[in-house]
């Protein structure tokens, strides 16, 4: 925690946060990440590998070269996302498996690959938790970065200096970014011919001089224990604006400069984007079980778990959920060995599942918002009504269930409400949408990777198999057991 301490620049409700690790708005999810720290670093846990270089490491920055490494990162990562029940979206695991993917294919990065290598290996030796900020704010999207009415909206080059470069304007949505180490700033939205000056990637610590982050209002703040909202309170890992108020960056910490090409290779060209979501479907997979088995919970308390009609849709739950899995899980198992020996998720499999991410999730959150019905509405304003003498017997009278106690039931039912009806569970259902981007842009991921001439042959087989009567026709086809 004592590395959160740097002096970093974060504004929320107008005020300037003084220290991350003990404002409420950030405290439960720092407690959260240093949490995983100390899980990786248990051995009993499996979650480092001997690198490449002869150093001991998180395998959340493995550079996979088999199916079976796959496997292995998969298995760490889902020990992670389990502690945080898949609702913590930029854990530390998602922007070290883009930083391996990188390092896998430096070559991509011509000129400056040893930065890349050289920060890379600085990273995993030292656990760093490193986040992202890859989108232009919302000013006009129908505008090219340099075609905007004010020059460095999104975040550009300012100045070219001998030792670096200046860099000036802002970018979203910096996820985790007020409790990480360090911020890998870039643009993953296409560039067009003009955009040299923000066609960059660069990263750079979250202390630097002139680097500002505006929060987001937070969902943990006010609330009264983690009792009463036991996910906000916890995961809330919050977004924010970044603003680069003229941050100088040394060129060893330059990535891509002035390149539109090479800023769309780095995430393509390299496994990055495909290691990256390898983590994040991993996550979602842990994230769908979890809602399915408050949802079973809930059905077994209330007694409706019998009910065929609520069978049906426990069983619709499970089928979404088995498919995200069983694609990921495929994905692994036919993964691809490119040019340099890396293992790459197979790209039809996984970006099937990113292609479908929003409207499963917003499915799932529907059936269990119709699962759990109006009980999450009557529940008390907080755990006080349950320790306070003059409230808690008709609490404990008329807040009950066949199955559980009070205190038990109005625990899960609070944890549902956190899921479907809080700030924080809206949140996630709009975080899951856009997780990737516009749904026309991550079908696009799925459109592109499937590899459609496996497909259209056999159509085209089929229909050489045959043409119009008398023009082509078949062989006779001789009825069974007769013979002549």
């Amino acid at each position: 925690m004592e590395s959160l301490r740097d002096g970093r620049n974060i504004y929320i409700g107008g005020e300037r946060v003084e220290d991350v690790t003990a404002h409420p708005a950030f405290k439960g999810v720092v407690r959260t990440f240093a949490g995983l720290y100390d899980m990786a670093a248990d051995s009993a846990n499996d979650m480092t590998y001997l690198t490449e270089d002869g150093t001991t490491a998180n395998k959340i920055f493995m550079i996979p070269r088999s199916s079976s490494d796959l496997e292995e990162r998969r298995q760490a990562m889902s020990r992670w996302a389990e502690t945080t029940c898949g609702f913590a979206g930029r854990s530390p695991d998602h922007v070290s498996s883009f930083l391996a993917g990188f390092a896998s294919h430096p070559e991509v990065f011509g000129e400056r690959a040893a930065n890349v290598l050289d920060f890379y290996r600085y990273a995993r030796d030292n656990d760093l938790f490193v986040t992202y900020v890859i989108i232009p704010p919302q000013v006009d999207r129908s505008k090219a970065a340099h075609e905007q009415d004010e020059k460095f909206l999104p975040v550009g080059v300012f100045k070219e200096l001998e030792d670096g470069i200046i860099v000036r304007g802002s970018q979203m949505l910096g996820t985790s970014a007020a409790v990480s180490d360090y911020l890998l700033c870039s643009c993953i939205s296409p560039l067009r011919a003009g955009d040299e000056d923000y066609a960059i990637s660069f990263v750079l610590p979250v202390g630097s001089r002139g680097l500002k982050l505006y929060a987001r209002p937070s969902y943990a703040a006010d609330k009264p224990s983690v009792y009463d909202y036991p996910l906000s309170t916890q995961f809330d890992e919050s977004d924010a604006l970044v603003v680069f108020d003229d941050v100088f960056i040394p060129w060893k910490q330059v990535f891509v400069y002035k390149d539109i090409e090479a800023t769309r290779a780095q995430f393509h060209e390299t496994p990055a984007h495909l290691l990256g979501n390898n983590q994040a479907q991993t996550r979602l997979s842990v994230k769908l079980k979890f809602v399915i088995g408050v949802a079973k919970k809930i059905t077994e308390m209330n007694g409706t778990d019998k009910f065929s009609q609520v069978q049906e849709r426990l069983g619709e739950l499970a089928s979404q959920a088995a498919v995200v899995e069983g694609m990921l899980l495929a994905s692994e198992y036919k993964c691809l060995i490119d040019k340099n020996g890396v293992a790459r998720p197979n790209p039809r499999f996984l970006y099937g599942i990113v292609g479908m991410q929003d409207s499963i999730y917003a499915s799932v959150i529907r059936i269990l918002r119709e699962l759990v019905g109006g009980g999450v509405l009557q529940v008390p304003s907080s755990y006080k009504e349950l320790v306070n003498p003059e409230t808690e017997a008709d609490m404990r009278r008329y807040i009950r269930s066949c199955s559980v106690g009070t205190e038990k039931k109005i625990q899960l039912l609070k944890l549902a409400w956190d899921i479907i009806g809080s700030e924080f569970g809206g949140r996630h259902q709009q975080y899951e949408m856009f997780y990737n981007g516009a749904p026309f842009v991550v079908k696009g991921y799925s459109f592109r990777n499937y590899g459609y001439g496996e497909p259209v042959n056999m159509v085209e087989r089929f229909l050489a198999s045959y043409g119009l009567p008398g023009a082509n026709p078949l062989p006779e086809v001789k009825a069974a057991g007769m013979s002549g």
